[in-house]
C-alpha cells in the first residue's frame, strides 16, 4: 500500500486533518511515527465515544508507529472546556488518581500494549508551572507567546462570553497545558474529538515555539449517545461503558435508532456500510450489538448476549436466575427500587416512575405508590429485573 491509499486508509471517519501534506510528508519519512492521545480520566470509565478515537490510534499502532496515551492527571484538575456551556466541577487530585487505574486497563482492550507508551502528564506540567532552579518557568515563557485574542477565538467560549456566562482563567490556560503535552512527548501527530480542534491547533503553535516541526492534527465525530441527541457521555445517562456486561452492551445497543445504529457501523467498525443497509435493520443491529459485545468481552458472551435479549424482549419472556429481593415491610416504592439496587438514588428511581420505565409484573407504574410486600417481578426500563418476596 502506498502513502496515499496508507492516508485513505487512516482517513476513515476523519473529519479534519490539518494537514495532509504534513501528513504524507511524515509516513514518508520511513521514520516510526509518535502519535498522541491524551484522556483526562473524569470518570472511572471509558465508553464507546472513546474507542472511536482509540480506534483510530489502533490503526497506527497497525502500521508500526508508537501510540503515546496521556492520562491527564494534571489536566484533569483543570477541567477542559471544550464544548461546555458551564465550568467542569473542580477534581481532587485522589478522585483523579483512582479514575486513572482502570484507564489502562480498558485502553490495552484496543490498543496493543507493546506499542503503547503511557505518561502521566504532571510528569511534565507541574515543572513546567512551577520555577526551575531559581529561573522563569517555561509556562512564563510560553505565556508570553500566547495572546489572549487567540484563545478567545474559542467557538464556546465566544458563546459562554456572549451569553454572561464566566469563563475561569483556568478554563483558559487548559489549552496551553495541553497543548505543551505535544511539547513533552514530541508529538508528531495529535489526535482527538471535533471539540478538541482548539486545542490540538495550540500543541503546533507551541511547538514551533520550541523550534519543533508541528504536529499533524487529525479529529473524528463524536459520538452521539444511545438517545441520539446528545454526544456519548456518562454525565448524560447514554453511554455504553467498555466494562458493561455483554447483556447490557446488547441491550443498549438494541435501544439505538435505526438512523444511529448505522452511524455507528461507519465509526465503530469497519464494516462496508452499503452491505449493511442491504440487511433487514433488526438483524444488523443484532449483529452490531454482537460485535461490540464480542470486541470486548469474547464470542461466546456475544451469543450468550443474544440469546438473552431474544428470550427476555422478541419473545417476552423473563430472564433465568433473576435476582431477588425479600421486602419486610410497605413502603414507597421508589424506597424499594434503591434498596434492591436496580436504582442507585431515590432521584433516579423517581425519574424512572415519571418516564413510565417501572413495571410490576409486567404492569406499569408511573406513580410512587406504596408497594404493599407480595412476590412480584420488578422490572425497569428493558434490562433490570428483581424477584420480590416476603
Amino acid at each position: 500500500m502506498n502513502n496515499e491509499n496508507t492516508i485513505d486508509e487512516l482517513s476513515r471517519g476523519v473529519v479534519d486533518i490539518v494537514s495532509r501534506e504534513e501528513l504524507l510528508k511524515k509516513l514518508s519519512s520511513g521514520r516510526k511515527l509518535r502519535v498522541k492521545l491524551g484522556v483526562d480520566p473524569t470518570s472511572r470509565d471509558l465508553h464507546l465515544g472513546h474507542s472511536v478515537v482509540l480506534g483510530m490510534l489502533r490503526r497506527f499502532q497497525d502500521l508500526g508507529h508508537t501510540a503515546v496515551l496521556i492520562i491527564g492527571d494534571f489536566t484533569a484538575q483543570v477541567g477542559d472546556p471544550s464544548g461546555r456551556d458551564s465550568t467542569r466541577p473542580v477534581l481532587d487530585h485522589e478522585t483523579v488518581i483512582k479514575n486513572a487505574e482502570t484507564y489502562t486497563q480498558q485502553a490495552f482492550k484496543i490498543l496493543d500494549k507493546e506499542r503503547t507508551e503511557i505518561r502521566f502528564n504532571s510528569e511534565w506540567l507541574k515543572p513546567f508551572t512551577g520555577d526551575q532552579s531559581g529561573g522563569v518557568s517555561d509556562f512564563i515563557t510560553v505565556a508570553k507567546s500566547v495572546t489572549i485574542s487567540r484563545l478567545l477565538e474559542r467557538e464556546d467560549f465566544k458563546a459562554r462570553l456572549a451569553a454572561g456566562t464566566p469563563v475561569s482563567l483556568l478554563e483558559i490556560l487548559y489549552p496551553v497545558f495541553q497543548g505543551y503535552d505535544s511539547v513533552a512527548v514530541k508529538a508528531d501527530i495529535e489526535l482527538g474529538g471535533t471539540d478538541q480542534i482548539f486545542n490540538l491547533l495550540v500543541g503546533r503553535d507551541l511547538q514551533k515555539i520550541y523550534a519543533m516541526e508541528p504536529q499533524v492534527v487529525m479529529t473524528v465525530p463524536l459520538l452521539v449517545g444511545t438517545d441520539g441527541v446528545k454526544k456519548m457521555s456518562k454525565s448524560y445517562g447514554n453511554y455504553v461503558a467498555l466494562n458493561d456486561i455483554p447483556q447490557d452492551i446488547f441491550g443498549k445497543m438494541m435501544s439505538v435508532s435505526d438512523e444511529l445504529m448505522y452511524r455507528y457501523y461507519e465509526l465503530l467498525t469497519s464494516e462496508n456500510l452499503e452491505e449493511v443497509k442491504n440487511v433487514h435493520p433488526m438483524e444488523a443491529k443484532k449483529r452490531l450489538a454482537m460485535m461490540m459485545v464480542e470486541k470486548y468481552h469474547g464470542s461466546d458472551d456475544a451469543q450468550l448476549a443474544r440469546q438473552h435479549f431474544e428470550q427476555v424482549f422478541s419473545k417476552k419472556e423473563l430472564p433465568d436466575n433473576i435476582e431477588s429481593f425479600r421486602v419486610e415491610h410497605a413502603g414507597k416504592l421508589s424506597y424499594i427500587l434503591v434498596a434492591s439496587g436496580i436504582c442507585k438514588s431515590m432521584n433516579e428511581a423517581r425519574r424512572q416512575l415519571a418516564q413510565g420505565a417501572v413495571r410490576i409484573d409486567g404492569e406499569k407504574v408511573a406513580e410512587d405508590l406504596v408497594f404493599e410486600p407480595k412476590e412480584c417481578v420488578l422490572q425497569v426500563g428493558r434490562r433490570q429485573f428483581r424477584k420480590l418476596t416476603v
